[in-house]
């Protein structure tokens, strides 16, 4: 299911906007991207356990893009996983594996095989071999890394080429924890912002931006897909 509204698409370092009704493609410039690695005041109470940033609604929404994309009997990395990955239960897949920072909820995600405690803000580098993942999942937390775009090109080392990474995310962020740029800009800028990682990540391909607001009400919930090449980044690094 594509976007009910215009949405942009990745195409070199600009971004094109569209319409399927009308066919038109504007172009986008992609602002340069303020450099704030500093979280925000904490908000007393916000890192309850078991805190869920959206309603049941936008989570279903979650459950049927991954239902749509991952294949089954595939190998998943959840990254920045909790205490649950929202995979469609129906499906079996081969291994789940999470990498988070909370050890307790990791143990408690009833759709781990495997998991990790790591800190991707202080080292973004994944222990996992290259091409060793199907599919990858980034949900409702890349507001959270200071250095999205190393953990993106990384997630794109370990998929094989062609895998999908799904990064969703919502208006609704733990306010503690979101780096600061993220707090300044409006949907359609953390849209062009996420598309931004993937193109300086540079082992992308088919990058989509997709709107996946339940479409009965519910918490707005948008969408960046894209596809692994694998270890090779072409250029040089910066």
């Amino acid at each position: 299911m594509e976007a009910r509204t215009a949405y942009p698409y990745l195409t070199g370092k600009a971004l094109l906007t569209g319409s399927h009704e009308t066919g038109e493609m504007t172009l986008l410039p992609i602002i340069p991207t303020p450099r704030v690695d500093e979280f925000l005041d904490p908000v007393p109470g916000i890192d309850a356990p078991h805190f869920t940033h959206v309603d049941d609604a936008a989570i279903a929404s979650i459950t049927d893009l991954y239902r749509e994309i991952l294949p089954e009997g595939a190998s998943i990395l959840d990254v920045m996983s909790g205490w649950v990955s929202h995979l469609p239960p129906e499906i079996l897949y081969r291994r789940v594996v999470g990498i988070g920072v909370n050890a307790c909820e990791l143990a408690e995600n009833p759709f781990l095989d495997e998991w990790r405690v790591q800190d991707l803000n202080r080292d973004p580098r994944l222990p996992f071999a290259g091409g060793e993942f199907d599919g990858a999942t980034l949900c409702l937390a890349v507001h959270q890394l200071t250095r999205p775009r190393d953990v993106i090109r990384e997630i794109g080392r370990v998929l094989k080429p062609g895998a999908p990474l799904i990064v969703t995310f919502s208006q609704r962020c733990r306010p503690n924890r979101a780096i600061g740029c993220w707090c300044l800009l409006d949907d359609a800028g953390h849209l062009c912002l996420i598309a931004r990682h993937f193109a300086e990540a540079g082992n992308w391909a088919e990058v989509r931006c997709l709107d996946r607001t339940p479409p009965r009400g519910g918490a707005p919930l948008y969408a960046v897909i894209g596809r692994s090449l694998g270890a090779t980044r072409p250029g040089n690094d910066d």
